[in-house]
């Protein structure tokens, strides 16, 4: 597909911290935009976008808001852990809204995944090795079980209607990163909105997997597929390590485990000791 800067972009969660981030940085490099989220747009709204309130669980809006679409920025949905029944509409029902717009417009979908998915591997042991984009699916908890669900979604729809889409397993996408974990999983929102960038452009994607994390000397990720869209990260947490560095939570599945604190959430087994091996995959 040939990115053309007239056709629009819909990007949903608009009003979310992440979306509030791009909505500025892809409008300056020329992007047409159309916003959408459940929540009022919360900022002045640059020249030429516009803004309309949706729930992801209305369908015909949904489709409507994509209408000549060339791609759609999937941001919105339930974005924090909450009870099955409350992400199952906008996270499970709303996706599918998503890719059934995409498949009648012919559009691109990026959809903002989470190292949630696969949150309960455990953290590198400090030997090099690294977790690769075709890792297992271990989702650490309801939201991050959406996300796996979305991930292959996008399998399916690539495979069976040829609807291109990145999945980003975003890590921790914050103006800085706040604790030591986020040393390894933080995400600058400039590298975020050069990854758009670079989705938009690209001529081809596929089904593919990108690590949503920053050029981190500590990261846990390994190899993905950011070469199809020609995306390096710049920024890097280790500039604040002296800032967060000894910020730990002192749980031992919270450090244990990629997902951080999502996998201490309703956590009922006995919580291990570092050396335990209780693992059966």
């Amino acid at each position: 597909m040939s990115a053309s800067k007239d056709r629009p972009v819909l990007l949903t969660g608009a009003s979310g911290n992440l979306g509030r981030a791009l909505v500025p940085a892809l409008a300056a490099s020329g992007w047409k935009l159309r916003l959408t989220d459940i929540a009022p747009f919360p900022d002045a709204l640059p020249e030429g976008v516009v803004f309309t309130k949706a729930d992801l669980n209305d369908g015909p809006t949904i489709l409507r808001l994509a209408e000549v679409c060339q791609a759609i920025l999937h941001f919105g949905g339930i974005s924090t852990e909450h009870p099955f029944e409350v992400v199952l509409g906008p996270n499970l029902r709303g996706l599918y809204h998503i890719y059934e717009a995409a498949r009648r417009e012919k559009a691109r979908v990026l959809f903002a995944s989470s190292n949630h998915a696969i949150g309960f591997h455990e953290r590198p042991a400090g030997n090099g090795e690294l977790l690769d984009a075709d890792c297992a699916f271990r989702p650490d908890s309801f939201y991050g079980l959406s996300k796996a669900y979305g991930e292959l979604m996008g399998r399916l729809y690539w495979d069976k209607h040829g609807v291109e889409n990145l999945n980003v397993r975003i890590g921790s996408s914050f103006p800085e990163p706040a604790d030591a974990r986020m040393l390894s999983t933080w995400l600058s929102y400039a590298d975020l909105a050069r990854m758009m960038d670079k989705f938009l452009s690209a001529p081809r994607i596929g089904h593919a997997v990108v690590w949503g994390a920053s050029k981190n000397p500590a990261t846990y990720w390994g190899k993905d597929h950011r070469d199809r869209i020609g995306w390096e990260p710049e920024d890097s947490a280790e500039d604040f390590r002296g800032k967060v560095g000894g910020k730990l939570s002192g749980d031992p599945v919270t450090e244990r485990y990629q997902g951080g604190g999502y996998t201490a959430m309703d956590y009922t087994r006995d919580k291990p000791s570092p050396k335990d091996q209780f693992s059966l995959d």
